[in-house]
Parts: structure tokens; sequence; C-alpha cells
């Protein structure tokens, strides 16, 4: 068995993962993380990527802004329709703007940066098991090139997503979740076609849900929502665009362009928190805390904004001997996460067709969006729960 040590042991090598070690490492702490996946399985995942400012702020404090300054598309506004009525928000007369910019090339910018540095990043690390997070020295036990590894560390940061390790370490006795699973799912499509819209189009149709969305200027992700029991191989490239086509408004649709697929997936969806974030030594981070509904665009924004409070504690633990920050960090962060959890919710259920609804529950959704579309404080609180912008 070879055994190492360091200050906060990672486990996961996604976004949040990598952000932290980033941050920690800005701040003087030593950090490694492990990824149970290989490094070409990481680059290559392909995920959301609708960015806050602020988010994008932290990203740039944190040196991996350059790319994103550069590539990035910044959005000052976003439509929503229903049948042929479409209405838009205005984000710059709230002073609030959103960057899109692919969760992949995010992580590649981390990889790098992370590499750049030095940083260990262990991928394969297989059959993990947390260890002495009641204690005062956590370890991190791992498989390896078949070896047995065991990494000590102060503290255990369970950035490893919903399915990961770290939230099962958390006794059923201490652990409480919360949880709401939609009745449908998205359909996405990867395709190399300029966006139908310099601007994202959200659709509330008759027949489903659907989302015009992009990656960059020539690269569109498109999603049409669909049922739990479909798969993508009863979708051909031809139905996706045909369905989508008809859940857009004409004017919209004219300006659709269809083109095969690079990637094509189905997606559940669901609402979960669990709480605490903090057990021991163990701290939650990313989706291994929270799911949201991709409607409210929230699950990148959230995790990025939990890597950076839980790194200022962690960097505070270290620097100046202070643990209120870290004492603080799970109800600070779930008073935040579940306002998100509010706002993704609601919107969700503003825009989808669900089973068994009733022409009263059609025209309540249809009253929202008027409402949406003919107040002032109705869009207001919309631009500021979409796009985490502090009201003016």
């Amino acid at each position: 068995m070879t055994a190492s040590r360091t200050q906060v042991g990672i486990i996961g090598a996604g976004p949040s993962g990598l952000l932290l070690s980033q941050l920690l490492d800005l701040g003087g702490v030593d950090s490694v993380v492990l990824e149970r996946r290989s490094r070409d399985y990481v680059l290559a995942r392909v995920r959301a990527g609708v960015l806050e400012q602020g988010v994008v702020e932290i990203l740039r404090a944190a040196g991996v802004g350059a790319r994103l300054d550069r590539e990035g598309l910044v959005h000052r506004g976003v439509a929503i329709t229903a049948g042929e009525e479409r209405y838009h928000i205005d984000f710059a007369a709230h002073g609030a703007s959103l960057t899109v910019y692919g969760q992949t090339e995010l992580t590649k910018d981390l990889v790098e940066a992370r590499e750049a540095r030095g940083s260990t990043l262990v991928y394969e690390a297989e059959d993990l098991a947390i260890e002495g997070v009641d204690g005062k020295q956590p370890r991190l036990h791992y498989h390896k090139g078949g070896a047995e590894h065991v990494l000590e560390c102060d503290f255990v940061a369970g950035c490893d997503g919903f399915h990961g390790v770290s939230r099962k370490s958390i006794p059923a006795s201490v652990l409480k979740t919360h949880e709401r699973v939609y009745p449908f799912g998205w359909l996405g499509v990867l395709a190399d076609v300029p966006p139908v819209s310099p601007e994202l189009v959200y659709a509330s149709h008759e027949s489903g849900f659907a989302l015009c969305s992009m990656r960059s200027a020539t690269r569109s992700r498109c999603y049409v929502q669909c049922s739990l029991d479909d798969t993508v191989e009863q979708w051909s490239d031809a139905r996706f665009w045909d369905e989508l086509c008809a859940r857009l408004p004409a004017e919209v649709a004219r300006g659709l362009r269809s083109a095969p697929s690079i990637e094509k997936s189905i997606a559940p969806l669901r609402s979960f928190v669990a709480e605490p974030l903090r057990h021991g030594r163990l701290l939650l981070a990313g989706d291994a805390a929270h799911i949201v509904p991709p409607t409210g665009a929230k699950g990148l924004n959230l995790a990025v904004r939990d890597v950076d409070q839980l790194a200022a504690a962690l960097i505070a633990h270290y620097r100046e001997h202070s643990d209120a920050l870290l004492d603080g960090y799970s109800a600070t962060a779930l008073r935040r996460i579940w306002k998100a959890e509010r706002f993704s919710a609601w919107l969700t259920s503003v825009l989808h067709l669900f089973p068994g609804r009733s022409s009263f529950d059609r025209r309540m959704q249809l009253a929202e969006l008027d409402q949406l579309a003919s107040s002032a404080a109705a869009r207001a609180a919309f631009v500021e729960s979409y796009t985490g912008a502090a009201p003016l």
C-alpha cells in the first residue's frame, strides 16, 4: 500500500473539484484531486454552459478566464415563447448579463491551469472509500494500476456528483435529503449549425417544452421535452429538428437550420438538496449536494459559488486559524441553494407539459408568462434570479 498526504483531499475532477483545487492553490493550500474516470472521459463530457456574471468574475479571479473572455458569448436578454407569442426579457435594462461558454471548454481550461501549476490529479482512482471524517485526519482509500493507495488529509471535499461516494458517506442518521423527480426528460442535440437566435429561446408549447441554446456562433445545443420512456434510438435527427421546429413560433422556426447531430442524449429532470453540507471534516459541493432542473441554468453556477465559498473557508482555516466560515458553510450555502431551487422549479412548472394537465393548468402557465411580459417588477425579479445579479 502506498501512502501520501495533503491538506485537502478533493473527490471529483469536474468543474467544481478542479476549481476548488485551483482556488486553494492560489490561497496557499495544498490539495490532491481524485477522479474515478479517465482524463479523456472528463474532458469529453458534454454539459451546459450558461454562466452568471458573478461566476465569470470568480473564474477570472481564479486565473481561468482568458479564453472565456475571448470566446464566450455575452447575452443581455432571453426570449420566452408560448405558441406564436414571443416575450423578450431585457437583462441590460437591469444592469445584468450572462455568458454562454460550454462546460466542456471550462473543464479544459481548468485542467490546463491545474497541470500548469503542477497539481496532483489522479485519474482512474477506483473503489474509493472515505474514512475518519469524524476525527482530525480523514483518509481516502483507492485503487489505481492494481495497487492500493491511501491519501491522508485534513479535510475531504466531496465534488463527485450526484452518484458519487461522498454524500453516501454521511450517516443516514445525519443526512436529510429533499427531492422532486419530474415526469419527463430533455432530449438534447449538439450540432454544428448557427444558433436560431442570438439569445436563448425558451418555448412553452402544447406539445411540450423546447429550448434553443448554443455553444458558439457556429454550434447549437437544442432540446425538446420528451417522455422518460423514450430512447435516443427513437429520435432520428430528422424527427428531432421537425419537432423542435413545430414547437417554435413560425417567425423563429423560419431561421432554424438542421444538421447531423454530434451528440444526442436524454436527461431526466430532478430537484434535489442534501443537508447538511458538512459532516465533521467532509464537505459537499456541486452536484454531490444539490441538483436543479436545467431550465433555470443554475447547476454549474451553484457549483462554482459553492467552491468559491468553500475555498475561502478553508483558506481562512489555514491562514487565519479561524473556522467561522467553515462553521457557517452549510447554512450559508443552503440558503443560496434553496433560492436557486425555487426559481428553477418555478420556471420548470411554467414552461413544461405535465401529464394530466388540465385546461386550467395551461391557462395558469400562460397567465404567469403574461405577468412576466406586462409587469416591470416581475421582470426585475426574473432577471435577478436568472442572472444572479443584485437588484439595481
